[in-house]
């Protein structure tokens, strides 16, 4: 796979006093046509490694690498579309003051003296840091040095507390330290795996072809999905458990007490390395079926089978990720889960235990470098009193603070509420991605002084910028990461950085510098930094803490550079070199060296409500990730799902008088997205999921975190995403369109209106009154020079405009009295064609394909661009498995994500057909 690179206009350009390592060390991010570089993908938190070669026409070819032991070669649509993201037309290639380019002497100095005196007439306190997943292990390490050791205040935080804070809390409060226990071998080699608020296939789809194949060789591997929807995942499950949202802890806590009930325990491991398991016992109550299944919605029978299989079944693994840890009783289901391992004694061992999947890239790098609120460098603790001196003995600073700073929904209160004078944003974009997101605009509006460190300025959260500092990208930046099994791996640079970009880390750094700390920032690159931070890891450790890479301290540039992907613990006297598993034995790191089953109680979900009757689940999609300041590059990624959509059940369809492709409202105290309607089965009575990824810059009221409610789990800190109560009502529009644009309209004047990109341009979903004139609409934008072609029928309220210019089309407008019926992929593929004739001019107009111009109806896979007609022919061929359909097509023989959806087609070939328009179709 290859896509544009984006190579004209890059500079390499030297930071002044930064050392050659800024570029990469060695050459290593100059070009270098047709070269190789093994890397680790940006995205999800499975680590896959990927290979990098830059192409003499400006492209850059990606494939997996076989040689990295998270994907095996294996790569997801993401993934594989990582060359099509490199382009430069959006980036931010200069710091700007004021909105005004500025030179990076001017920016630090500004920046380093706002964040001074606010330190000096206000305190420590302060001034903030809100960080993320996608930055680098050495760019945290010394984010999170300044902020903690330096400046003496807690408040840095990530946005990895929005994705896994819940789990970092419920590992601490069993095991006494962060730790993971397993590895993903244990995923393929269990005999029972427990997938849990995981929609494996769409958001850690490489860890799913890995089960697949695993399931595959072990016919009697069975799965258990636990989501309340029916999710891509749910096609490998051999049980689907859709409980009631937020109903975990009564799940397992039912199940611990019947594996007490039914002498399923392992007795000798609970005496000899637990405490607690009597009273967490006591807080699960009896195993009475029938009360858990009015508490969790499920049938009685199903939960028995459940129990039963998990009773039976040693080898059980059981993976958790967002829809467990995003809650406001996160840390109790996490805690809820560890108790039934340590109960059993399934924990450490290969093919069983605890198993979290973080959603970002370095999530866990963070969580090394102490780049939570409440943690400190190194997996230690800020509340431990030895810790703090130990970190402020190692870093010689001159203060360290001395408690928890305030985690990420609270530090955005404090900015609002004027207690932050200055705040510093890395790598995220809070505007969108933070519960009560207005709240959250409104808050930077406040703020006296506020600095975003970016790829881009297309962010909703860069508006707000007093400073704007340009970030090095992927495939730009050099250093380190680590996935969900503990497994770090390097980027690598392997493009040049365009204008005066420069690393985080060296960002920090120099703003460290210019704050009176120079020697203790005195850095010369990412591997002096990392140097530094396995040095910590292993300073005053001697076997008391889990995380030690110590054995790393010394590596050099050149062995950095080398780097291959390595799992921790790396002692430096090699004593748990070895060691891939954590806790068969014992060994937790409490104070007594045995873990806590720590009692949780059922409670009851938060209540919905006469007015928000509904329950509000937010998520991801398979190709799309975070606020698509990346995906969002792509045609192909955007073929897939192109607009916000909101998913709801046939029955509550019906109640709001609701058809696929209306246009619906979702509403909550705090704020209104407005969205396509999605019908389907696969969602729950009562329940609405919608996608987190949308935002100002595609959609014209998409962001739905604008709505969810900023509460949150009281011990971890984390957002409830999964559950906001909120009221749905169908919207009504006067008219309704879909355009095709050869350039990315401006400024759309609808009341609704949805932007994604496709070949060889736009493709735009809109929505108006009467006042909003369609025809003007699209005159406006087809442009002053376009020889324009006209259909209307008023009758029908039908008008279709086409404009061509000397290069071919320059769009198409369909609009309609109602959602408009016609193929997407058929009018995005009009881009690309040249259009000879005036009859060939005609078939726009027609708005339908004609024999020449098959339709492949909506996009099914995103690697091969299969649409679900092409599938339908195939199959009346005679093509009627998965595996018939990707030998005739080639879909779902990639990546593989799309499986699941091919499977749920060929399921429903014979039954009545419905007629359904692509608009906002996701699989």
């Amino acid at each position: 796979m290859t896509g544009k690179s984006g190579d004209l206009g890059r500079l390499n350009n030297k930071a002044p006093g930064s050392g050659e390592e800024v570029n990469g060390g060695a050459g290593v991010n100059a070009r270098t046509i047709n070269k190789t570089v093994r890397t680790t993908c940006p995205y999800c938190g499975v680590g896959c490694g990927v290979l990098a070669t830059p192409q003499a026409d400006g492209t850059v070819a990606i494939a997996g690498d076989e040689t990295h032991p998270a994907n095996f070669g294996r790569l997801c649509s993401k993934g594989a579309a990582l060359g099509e993201t490199l382009s430069v037309e959006d980036r931010l290639l200069h710091p700007e003051i004021d909105g005004e380019r500025a030179d990076w002497d001017t920016a630090l100095d500004r920046v380093a003296q706002e964040f001074s005196e606010a330190v000096r007439q206000h305190g420590p306190d302060s001034v903030a840091f809100y960080v993320s997943g996608q930055i680098l292990t050495e760019d945290y390490y010394v984010a999170n040095k300044l902020m903690k050791g330096f400046i003496g205040s807690g408040n840095i935080d990530t946005n990895s507390r929005l994705c896994m804070a819940s789990s970092v809390a419920g590992h601490r409060r069993a095991f006494g330290s962060d730790t993971v226990p397993g590895t993903y071998e244990d995923l393929e080699t269990c005999d029972l795996l427990v997938l849990t608020g995981s929609n494996l296939a769409w958001c850690h789809p490489v860890l799913f072809q890995r089960i697949e194949a695993a399931k595959a060789q072990n016919p009697q591997m069975r799965i258990v999905v636990i989501d309340p929807r029916e999710t891509a995942t749910c096609a490998l499950a051999d049980l689907h458990l859709a409980l009631k949202p937020d109903t975990d802890v009564a799940l397992f806590n039912g199940l611990l007490a019947f594996l007490a009930e039914t002498d399923a325990l392992d007795r000798a491991y609970v005496a000899a390395h637990t405490h607690g398991f009597d009273e967490a016992l006591a807080a699960s109550g009896p195993c009475e079926i029938n009360r858990i299944a009015r508490e969790t919605g499920l049938a009685p029978r199903d939960l028995a089978t459940f129990y039963t299989m998990v009773a039976r079944t040693e080898k059980t693994v059981t993976v958790y990720s967002q829809g467990v840890n995003q809650s406001v009783t996160g840390t109790d289901k996490v805690n809820a889960i560890i108790n039934t391992h340590l109960a059993t004694g399934r924990i450490g061992r290969p093919g069983m235990g605890p198993f979290s999947v973080t959603g970002q890239p370095n999530a866990m790098g963070g969580r090394e470098v102490g780049g939570l609120a409440n943690t400190l460098a190194a997996h230690m603790s800020i509340e431990n009193p030895d810790h703090r001196a130990l970190v402020r003995e190692f870093w010689q600073s001159p203060s360290i603070a001395e408690k928890s700073g305030l985690k990420a929904v609270d530090l955005f209160r404090a900015v609002r509420a004027g207690k932050i004078k200055a705040l510093w944003i890395m790598a995220t974009n809070p505007v969108d991605s933070l519960p009560d997101a207005d709240g959250v605009a409104d808050a930077l509006k406040k703020c006296p002084f506020v600095v975003v460190s970016d790829v881009t300025r297309a962010t909703d959260t860069a508006a707000y910028a007093d400073v704007l500092l340009p970030a090095a990208a992927w495939g730009e930046k050099n250093g380190t990461v680590t996935n969900s099994e503990r497994r770090i791996s390097r980027q690598r640079a392997f493009l040049e950085r365009p204008g005066e970009v420069r690393p985080d880390w060296w960002q920090v750094t120099e703003v460290a510098r210019r704050m009176g700390f120079a020697q203790a920032f005195d850095y010369d690159g990412p591997a002096s930094v990392f140097r530094e931070h396995a040095a910590l890891s292993g300073y005053g450790n001697n076997g008391l803490r889990a995380f030690d890479i110590s054995a790393l301290k010394h590596v050099s540039c050149a062995e950095f550079d080398r780097l291959n992907p390595l799992q921790w613990p790396q002692s430096q006297d090699r004593t748990q070199q070895e060691q891939t598993r954590f806790f068969a034995g014992g060994g937790f790191f409490t104070q007594d060296r045995k873990a806590v089953l720590v009692p949780v109680r059922t409670t009851e979900p938060r209540k919905q409500g006469r007015q928000y009757p509904f329950v509000l689940n937010t998520g991801r999609i398979r190709d799309q990730w975070h606020t698509m300041t990346r995906t969002g590059k792509s045609p192909r990624l955007s073929a897939h799902i192109a607009e916000p959509y909101a998913e709801l059940h046939p029955v509550d369809a019906k109640k709001l008088g609701l058809s696929a492709a209306d246009l619906v409202e979702v509403k909550s105290p705090f704020g209104t997205v407005m969205l396509r309607a999605q019908v389907t089965e696969r969602a729950q009575p009562g329940s609405i999921f919608v996608p987190m990824h949308w935002t100002d810059q595609v959609s014209s009221q998409g962001r739905v975190d604008a709505v969810v409610a900023p509460e949150t789990d009281p011990v971890s800190g984390q957002p409830g995403s999964k559950l906001t109560p909120v009221a749905l009502r169908r919207l009504v529009f006067d008219w309704y369109g879909f355009a095709i644009l050869r350039k990315k309209p401006e400024k759309l004047e609808a009341d609704y209106w949805s932007v994604a990109p496709t070949s060889g341009g736009w493709r735009v979903e809109m929505a108006g009154s009467a006042a909003q004139d369609p025809a003007l609409l699209a005159r406006r934008h087809l442009g002053g020079d376009a020889k324009l072609a006209r259909f209307e029928d008023r009758c029908a309220g039908l008008l279709r405009v086409a404009g061509w210019s000397d290069t071919g089309l320059a769009g198409a407008f369909f609009i309609a009295g109602e959602p408009v019926a016609v193929s997407r992929q058929w009018a995005c593929s009009l881009l690309t064609d040249p259009f000879l004739s005036a009859a060939d001019r005609l078939k726009v107009l027609a708005a339908g394909p004609s024999a020449d111009m098959p339709d492949k109806g909506a996009i099914i896979c995103s690697c091969f661009q299969v649409g679900n007609k092409d599938i339908e022919t195939a199959m009346a061929e005679g093509a009627v498995t998965v595996q018939a359909i990707g030998s005739r097509l080639k879909a779902g023989t990639n990546c593989g994500s799309c499986r699941s959806e091919i499977q749920s087609i060929l399921d429903a070939h014979g039954k009545e057909d419905v007629h359904e328009t692509d608009i906002a179709q996701a699989g």
